[in-house]
């Protein structure tokens, strides 16, 4: 037997079965070739007996690999035996955009992660939002949504912090995360969008945990080793999996956020890129962080960016060539509040 969601998703899984099973979720997709066709995006679910229900989310951004791996691995190879509970892993999620190497879906153009609670009866990549948000989560307690910079940026590998209000799920937001075991922590509030998978899970009251794993649209072999830890690390944490499965603590904590729009450094003009420093570099606001080139305009002085934020350089663009408002680097700064 399926779960069939309110929305037009049928899934090939039946989420209360114990074992290991994998399918699909279907979504109709209706096109010039294919007038009955679907979206068969993979879906699988380890149960053994009773404990938390966790979601393994890889895969919003189709060029973003260290998550879709290692959650694969966990797929094939974890013992059913092991679990305590309920794993529901969706390890491609936007699987159009997967297909395709691209952070936006080929269908719509959408950015998933920017789709969220999602529209049953929208756009082919907002009813996989909706599928997510209204099928899974009830059934969840916790979210591990992996990420890394894409095709576009280059991120120092991190576990990220979703902020929330409520003390007590802020609280085990940061246990978890700090579970994870990641050589720096960021909290991260996306400019202030709400319309995140991670946001989103925050609100239906689940454990959150993101990360950003390097990036560049590459598998880094670090930060790789650093989910595949990291995974199996919250997932002891929260007693899914038996403690002897973690690994013992590799790095002592450093504590970061994104202080707002200062964070970014933007080019103002069109040109290429040069960065002045490399990623965990310590930067100061108003210290020259790069400069613009104008290679068809060779007499052209090149234009200067400056920090506007103290810390460390958590990210920079990978592509050299950039326009107005592109995103050239990123500062997090040492986390000013509170985790208590």
């Amino acid at each position: 037997m399926g779960l069939k969601a309110k929305q037009l998703a049928q899934c090939t899984v039946d989420f209360d079965k114990d074992g290991k099973q994998s399918g699909y979720f279907n979504l109709p997709l209706s096109v010039h070739d294919d007038a009955w066709g679907v979206i068969r995006i993979p879906i699988a679910v380890i149960k053994n007996g009773s404990g938390p229900t966790v979601i393994l989310e890889g895969g919003n951004h189709g060029d973003e690999y260290e998550g879709p791996i290692a959650l694969g691995e966990l797929i094939r190879d974890l013992d059913p035996g092991k679990v305590a509970g309920r794993l529901i892993f969706i390890p491609a999620i936007n699987l159009p955009a997967v297909l395709q190497a691209r952070r936006t879906s080929p269908i719509d153009d959408l950015n998933m992660n920017r789709t969220f609670p999602g529209d049953a009866n929208g756009t082919s990549t907002q009813q996989i939002s909706a599928f997510v948000n209204d099928a899974l989560f009830p059934l969840g307690d916790a979210f591990l949504d992996l990420h890394s910079g894409g095709s576009s940026l280059d991120l120092m590998p991190s576990a990220v912090i979703e902020p929330v209000a409520d003390p007590v799920q802020h609280a085990k937001n940061v246990a978890a995360v700090t579970a994870f075991d990641a050589p720096l922590v960021v909290v991260i509030d996306n400019r202030g969008d709400h319309r995140t998978a991670t946001a989103s899970a925050a609100r239906a009251g689940l454990t959150v945990v993101g990360t950003e794993m390097a990036g560049g649209g590459t598998v880094s072999l670090d930060a790789l080793d650093i989910c595949r830890r990291g995974v199996r690390n919250v997932l002891s944490h929260l007693g899914v999996l038996p403690p002897e499965m973690a690994t013992p603590p590799r790095h002592e904590q450093r504590l970061f956020e994104l202080p707002g729009s200062d964070a970014f450094v933007l080019a103002d003009d069109d040109g290429v890129f040069e960065p002045f420093h490399r990623n965990g570099t310590m930067v100061s606001r108003g210290q020259p962080a790069g400069r613009i080139h104008f290679l068809s305009h060779p007499d052209r002085k090149p234009a200067e960016l400056a920090y506007a934020a103290d810390g460390i350089l958590y990210g920079r663009r990978q592509p050299g060539r950039v326009r107005p408002g592109n995103c050239c680097l990123v500062v997090a700064s040492p986390y000013g509040g509170s985790l208590k």
